[in-house]
């Protein structure tokens, strides 16, 4: 079930049977010469979409802008400061919770994003314990690639060349779902150098094709489809263990 394509009535009908909620979240920003800007958003989003249509869990629509300063040079990049995405993500947060949703899951699918979600959390518990009353909800931040067997199943598709941006495994799931949007080029070296992660005119400067330790020639949409089948199974899980997980009294 998509939020986003329910109406009121038919959110509150699941809240009497569910109070999970799953939200992606990424970022919009580059992906080497051949990998689409919205990579890091989409990835979360097809696999949330994707486990949707055989169980009975809600997708919140995808927080798509995130932490990509140092991406911005590279056309097409947007990114948010830390502190307006902390906030941001206390206000989606506090709207969700409202309603009565008591577990809300962030389905990551950008690195750079995981110390400011973290922070965000902080930010939200500690309003509660600062008040010394329970907060009355619980939050959980997975990366998608860390969902049960994903990232064994992408060692075993690309032992090598692999790295941590532009990956194949992350551009084989953009091929999947958007066969009409695969992009091809030559690349030089064939698998990128790797390094530290500062300001966006450093990093043009260290990765000038936008890559980061990753060949993502090797993708394909076939890969693509086992990373995006597994993944979405294991979301399920993860959501019905959350779902589960037992309150203090």
């Amino acid at each position: 079930m998509l939020l986003h394509l329910s109406t009121w009535a038919e959110v509150g009908e699941f809240l009497k049977r569910s109070r999970t909620i799953a939200v992606p979240i990424g970022s919009n920003e580059q992906h080497g010469p051949t990998g689409l800007l919205g990579t890091d958003w989409l990835c979360p989003e097809i696999i949330a979409h994707e486990a949707q249509r055989t169980a009975d869990i809600l997708i919140a629509p995808t927080f798509n802008i995130g932490m990509a300063q140092h991406h911005l040079g590279f056309p097409g990049t947007i990114s948010l400061r830390p502190s307006t995405f902390i906030a941001a993500i206390g206000d989606w947060t506090r709207s969700l919770a409202v309603h009565g949703f008591e577990r809300i899951l962030f389905l990551n699918g950008h690195g750079g994003n995981v110390a400011s979600i973290e922070a965000a959390f902080s930010e939200i518990y500690a309003e509660a314990s600062f008040a010394k009353r329970r907060a009355g909800f619980a939050l959980k931040l997975c990366n998608w690639w860390d969902l049960n067997g994903v990232g064994e199943l992408a060692r075993e598709q690309f032992p090598t060349g692999h790295g941590i941006h532009a990956t194949p495994s992350e551009i084989a799931v953009t091929q999947w779902a958007f066969p009409d949007a695969i992009k091809s080029a030559s690349y030089t070296p064939q698998i990128a150098a790797s390094g530290p992660i500062r300001e966006a005119l450093d990093f043009r400067a260290r990765y000038p094709d936008g890559r980061m330790g990753s060949d993502p020639g090797q993708a394909t949409p076939e890969k693509g489809a086992a990373l995006v089948k597994l993944a979405a199974q294991s979301l399920v899980r993860e959501l019905d263990a959350f779902s589960r997980e037992a309150v203090p009294g």
